[in-house]
């Protein structure tokens, strides 16, 4: 299946050129068997981890500070698989331009949809909180199991590459979701709900706060931690439900997709972005090799 063009206007010449040229060849990519695209999973974890040594010192500090009472040995160990299933991540995304509906339900066994559904039946939106863990690229396929007169979309940084951009907004709207801005990601939600839509709307909220001044403070992993709450103030301003999304590794390309309500945590700032961390934490220490451990999470301190 060809995927979607999200507009190019904005794009000079050679830029929608090369974007055709990378599409072309990740769909040439994405008809490979799964095996061949493995090994070359394999191979390129070999050269991040140990030619290139990339972000190498970030994750072995993360891995540290998240897991102090952790041995020498196992943080290794933790640290081998990460840069394995990074890779694998990378190679995954690629097959989102070739990837089957069908293959997608075999790889990705959905489970809790009817949480969110019900939310829609009963007239809310949805604000699915996520994080980087397992393959938070193909957490769009869920799209197909939610009611369709919902709007299905995500937020998103946009990339400064403009051709990148456009060839990640392209796989990201493989499942028919709609990408919005983080800029304008209030005015847009705010508009389907006061046109009497209703949304289901993906925040991956586990990054560090791109702002300067930073309000909102709590514990994550043990550490003192920055956090936004976007997620939650939109929520809060069109009544919607809050659930949490799992992302679990079962087998190499395997993953367990589950949806959780979240119950806010009592006498937080923000009950149910705390509810949310708390957690992204269980779900991470449970088996840690699978977040994103290379992202400068806790560069800031307060």
């Amino acid at each position: 299946m060809d995927m979607p063009s999200p507009s190019d206007k904005s794009m000079t010449r050679s830029q929608r050129l090369l974007c055709r040229v990378v599409k072309g060849s990740l769909r040439l990519a994405g008809s490979l068997p799964a095996g061949a695209l493995y090994a070359v999973s394999d191979f390129a974890a070999w050269i991040m981890r140990d030619v290139a040594g990339y972000r190498r010192r970030m994750v072995a500090d993360n891995l540290r500070r998240a897991f102090p009472d952790a041995s020498d040995e196992q943080r290794q160990e933790w640290e081998r698989k990460f840069y394995s299933y990074l890779c694998d991540v990378f190679v995954e995304t690629a097959r989102l331009a070739r990837i089957s509906d069908a293959e997608m339900a075999r790889r990705v066994e959905v489970r809790g949809a009817g949480v969110v559904n019900d939310a829609l039946k009963s007239g809310k939106s949805v604000i699915l909180y996520l994080g980087h863990y397992g393959n938070w690229e193909w957490v769009t396929y869920s799209a197909r199991h939610f009611l369709p007169e919902a709007v299905m979309c995500e937020i998103y940084h946009p990339l400064s590459n403009k051709v990148m951009d456009r060839v990640m907004l392209t796989l990201r709207s493989r499942f028919g979701t709609e990408n919005i801005p983080m800029s304008r990601a209030v005015r847009r939600l705010l508009e389907i709900d006061r046109s009497g839509g209703r949304f289901v709307c993906g925040f991956i909220a586990d990054q560090r706060p791109f702002t300067p001044e930073l309000k909102h403070w709590t514990d994550f992993m043990g550490i003192d931690t920055p956090y936004v709450n976007g997620g939650e103030v939109i929520g809060a301003r069109t009544g919607a439900a809050y659930v949490y999304v799992e992302m679990l590794p079962v087998a190499r390309g395997r993953y367990r997709l589950e949806f959780r309500p979240l119950h806010p945590v009592a006498d937080a700032e923000n009950p149910y972005t705390c509810a949310y961390l708390r957690e992204l934490e269980r779900t991470i220490r449970r088996n840690p090799p699978y977040w994103l451990w290379s992202h400068n999470r806790w560069k800031r301190s307060r």
